[in-house]
């Protein structure tokens, strides 16, 4: 059996997560969200990470192996720091490191936007139309709207 696929979406206002059969499967086994509370700081976003994750436990009874974040900016590759972000609080922060340790599973960070655009390729209106597609591209307008 596959293992299921976690997944978070690391937004500015909200924290949303998902939990995916399989990658043949995109039908959401749960989907739930908080709020990111992002201006009571760094710390305070982790522990919202960490209360997300124990209400999509409980909701679905399954344990993650390992998450994968969509993140509002990159992970610098040398620094193994958040860069570019628009929620500031993550900027310069060791995101994975710390949540590896709040979360005690391996975790694996992308870009949102990255993100956005596989998930299209691969699951969206882009395999639905355009089966044959080589080049996909992905806009996405940072609104803080959700």
């Amino acid at each position: 059996m596959n293992q299921p696929l976690w997944g978070i979406d690391l937004g500015g206002t909200k924290i949303e997560g998902a939990i995916l059969p399989s990658l043949n499967d995109p039908t959401a086994i749960i989907r739930t969200r908080i709020d990111t509370e992002a201006s009571k700081g760094y710390e305070h976003i982790l522990r919202q990470i960490e209360k997300l994750v124990k209400q999509m436990q409980n909701e679905s009874g399954l344990e993650p192996r390992t998450i994968g974040f969509g993140t509002p900016g990159v992970l610098d590759p040398h620094l193994q720091t958040m860069k570019n972000c628009n929620s500031t609080a993550l900027n310069g922060r060791s995101l994975k490191k710390d949540l590896q340790e709040v979360l005690k599973i391996p975790v694996e960070l992308a870009n949102d936007a990255n993100c956005f655009a596989l998930a299209e390729t691969h699951w969206g209106i882009v395999k639905q139309k355009f089966p044959k597609a080589s080049v996909v591209f992905g806009i996405i307008m940072g609104s803080g709207v959700g």
